[in-house]
């Protein structure tokens, strides 16, 4: 039996646009974010997609609810604060620049209560588990953030391009079957492409 699951980064916010880390801040969609979704919404109209979960953040949920009101057969948006985005402790809210000027070049070799990356894999990992115990051979969509799905596909299917930053509503598609993943799609926004 195979899963099939879209997950995606949400929407473009202010915060994005300005460099602003913004980890579990709750951070809105700005215009184009809400543009962003509505084609997104079109390009998965050919589904069929059975479920549909969100982090509990704004930008996430409003994304994934403009998506879901799109799907040939709306759903019920669940909301998972497993999916939110890592933590970014005292660095939340800042650019690269202030970082640096408050703490150094070295600011990253620094606790300034970042959430960890086992962390992070772990409440992913767990939100998975459930679902595949509850919902295994489903298509499934889930709307988080690009720090988390990076840091979660780097350990499910270390051999995909984690390593490349995701755009805003970009698609990657993940494939469980016989106890593994697959990556078959990474960072795909033909949606937004003219």
């Amino acid at each position: 039996m195979t899963t099939r699951i879209a997950i995606i980064r949400h929407g473009t916010t202010a915060w994005n646009k300005a460099g602003r880390l913004q980890g579990h801040s709750d951070i809105p969609l700005d215009d184009e974010g809400r543009d962003q979704a509505r084609k997104l919404g079109q390009r998965l109209t050919e589904g069929p997609w059975d479920l549909v979960y969100s982090s509990h953040l704004q930008r996430a949920k409003e994304t994934a609810s403009i998506v879901a009101a799109a799907i040939t057969h709306p759903h019920t948006l669940m909301e998972d604060a497993r999916l939110r985005e890592a933590g970014g402790g005292l660095i939340e809210g800042t650019t690269e620049a202030e970082r640096i000027a408050q703490w150094g070049n070295d600011w990253k070799l620094m606790d300034l209560g970042v959430e960890t990356t086992p962390d992070i894999i772990a409440r992913g990992v767990s939100f998975l588990d459930d679902l595949l115990a509850e919902h295994a051979g489903k298509n499934i969509l889930i709307v988080s953030h690009g720090g988390f799905i990076r840091k979660l596909i780097s350990h499910l299917v270390p051999e995909a391009p984690h390593q490349i930053m995701l755009k805003n509503t970009a698609v990657t598609e993940l494939l469980h079957s016989d106890n593994s993943w697959s990556c078959h799609l990474y960072n795909s926004v033909t949606h937004l492409e003219e």
